[in-house]
């Protein structure tokens, strides 16, 4: 096709898709013949003072590919090229994309940013990104680590695009129909929709409902100063995560803004054109304040829980040990990773588990991943043998007690058990 010898011309175009992008970006259709072609005259040229540009739309005709590539090298020209190289080329050259922008103000000359401002707008383009993909798979206050494999197979697929001139702008090119595995490739994915993978078009909406909510959440506390609306929005995608993301990209900068356009050849009616959110210096104390109220742990709550000792380590450095314990009571937990508060109570464990001994433990639960954590545990007493005990026979049910908030241990390193995942 590339008659012209122009190695920067795409070697195969969609002219519809063509077509679109420059009602996009401002050229104007001035005539045309059905299924044939299209013309187009240059943004603000309302006269005829220059030549129209003529889109083939046959690809079956037998000038097609010269028609198409004189057209694009008289778009790409000066004083195009700029227009052609943050505006079309990039949403040409791959599949459908929704874009995002990222700007934040700043004094530098056109198209530059101070360096490290520079990178904590990246930094907060990609957790803002992350924390809406999360959003999408569960609506909770603090994620942590949680989901962090699905969330980057979502950042996989999206391009970054060139910065635009003025404020500085971080461009995000999410696709609209890639398809996200939910976990990690493996031989036995189906990809079914839902179950397997995720449509990429879902996430980037389930990224503009979390900054929606997040914004709105800010506006409420200005009008309000209570953090309702924080709390309230959480189920709309309002985390930790997006809030310190938000105050990332406004940090030290007088305003900033998330501008979003919804790719015009894959229309949802239930979408805008586009969207756009505002933030200011002031956001920044609010943000960070939320920040600390979402990332705080909620009560604790203390469990009595009857079972078998199945795990013994004493890699928690620091700690009297740390034991598995898998419940032979009816109830919500069935496995659970347990600190011992004393080293007495850890031998005391080893012993039941070397004997084949029931143990009753108490301790402060807390779910942490897929796994079941028990701080500030005690070994209560050591029951008999195990095998007089199956499951649901004890008639010891497990107590569940509300507690005030208090501080519990962090274990950070993963201890690994043989019996699988739990």
């Amino acid at each position: 096709m590339n008659s012209t010898g122009d190695a920067s011309i795409p070697s195969a175009i969609d002219p519809v898709r063509l077509t679109v992008l420059l009602e996009d970006a401002g050229w104007r259709l001035v005539g045309g013949r059905h299924g044939s072609y299209n013309r187009f005259r240059s943004p603000g040229d309302e006269e005829s003072r220059s030549a129209s540009v003529l889109i083939p739309l046959d690809p079956g005709a037998p000038d097609f590919d010269d028609l198409l590539a004189a057209a694009i090298v008289e778009i790409k020209s000066s004083p195009y090229r700029e227009q052609w190289d943050r505006e079309i080329y990039p949403r040409l050259t791959i599949k459908a994309v929704d874009q995002f922008k990222f700007r934040r103000e700043t004094t530098a000359p056109s198209g530059l940013i101070p360096w490290s401002a520079g990178e904590r707008l990246i930094e907060s383009a990609r957790l803002a990104l992350l924390a809406g993909a999360k959003a999408y798979m569960e609506q909770v206050s603090y994620f942590g680590n949680k989901l962090g494999g699905f969330a980057r197979r979502y950042l996989d697929s999206i391009f970054m695009g060139q910065t635009s001139p003025g404020s500085y702008i971080v461009t995000a090119f999410a696709p609209v129909d890639e398809r996200v595995p939910i976990r990690s490739s493996s031989p036995n994915t189906l990809g079914f929709e839902g179950i397997d993978v995720v449509q990429s078009r879902k996430l980037n909406i389930s990224v503009v409902n979390a900054l929606e909510a997040t914004i709105e959440a800010v506006n409420h506390y200005q009008s309000t100063e209570s953090y309702a609306g924080f709390d309230a929005g959480i189920e709309r995608g309002v985390s930790y995560e997006m809030t310190v993301a938000l105050a990332k990209i406004v940090e030290n900068a007088g305003e900033a803004d998330i501008s979003i356009e919804w790719d015009t050849l894959s229309p949802d009616p239930h979408l805008p054109a586009t969207q756009r959110f505002e933030l200011k210096g002031s956001d920044i104390e609010i943000l960070h304040k939320a920040s600390t109220r979402l990332v705080a742990s909620p009560p604790a709550q203390r469990i009595t829980v009857v079972g078998r000792v199945h795990l013994l380590t004493k890699k928690h450095v620091g700690g009297a040990g740390v034991v598995g314990i898998e419940a032979l009571t009816p109830g919500e937990y069935k496995k659970l990773r347990v600190h011992m508060q004393s080293a007495e109570d850890y031998h005391r464990a080893v012993q039941a588990h070397d004997n084949d001994l029931a143990v009753s433990v108490s301790g402060n639960v807390s779910r942490e991943g897929n796994i079941n954590w028990v701080y500030q545990a005690r070994l209560d007493e050591i029951l008999g043998p195990i095998e007089t005990m199956s499951r649901g026979s004890y008639s010891g049910a497990t107590q569940l007690i509300d507690l005030p908030e208090e501080s519990m241990f962090t274990l950070s390193e993963e201890i690994e058990d043989s019996t699988g995942s739990e």
